[in-house]
């Protein structure tokens, strides 16, 4: 049982790490490691009663809490977080290959979100998203 609930944990793991936003394998994961621990001592019907117990603890008191970080204010974000959102201006022509926005005093590279828009110097776009260093823009 015990090399079962493992295998189980770390796949669960595996799909938190694939499908970020969720916050749901998580938590069962952190339950499935629990019910592998109990699985070494007691085994059997009891390491499946403490995974079904974890697991709802778990995703009663953990879910919430990641919920609201993905959901924060964007005076609360930080790191590139906090400039999605922001206003930028166009300092050199952003197409779907590229360009340069200067964002809140700091110039970075840029692209625009739709592939078929195309934003003049001077313009003023909004910050969709980062990847990487590039700001993803739109008006």
């Amino acid at each position: 049982m015990f090399v079962a609930w493992v295998v189980a944990a770390v796949l669960l793991a595996i799909g938190e790490v694939l499908t970020p936003g969720l916050f749901f394998l998580g938590p069962v994961a952190l339950a499935a490691a629990a019910a592998a621990i109990v699985a070494l001592f007691a085994g059997g019907i009891v390491s499946v009663i403490v995974f079904i117990v974890a697991s709802l603890l778990s995703l009663a008191v953990l879910r919430p809490i990641a919920r609201s970080h993905i959901r924060m204010p964007a005076l609360s974000r930080t790191g590139t977080d906090a400039l999605v959102g922001r206003r930028a201006v166009v300092t050199r022509r952003v197409d779907a290959v590229g360009g340069r926005v200067r964002i809140g005093g700091e110039e970075w590279s840029a692209r625009s979100y739709l592939d078929s828009e195309v934003y003049p110097e001077g313009a003023t776009v909004d910050v969709v998203r980062i990847e990487g260093a590039t700001a993803l823009v739109a008006e």
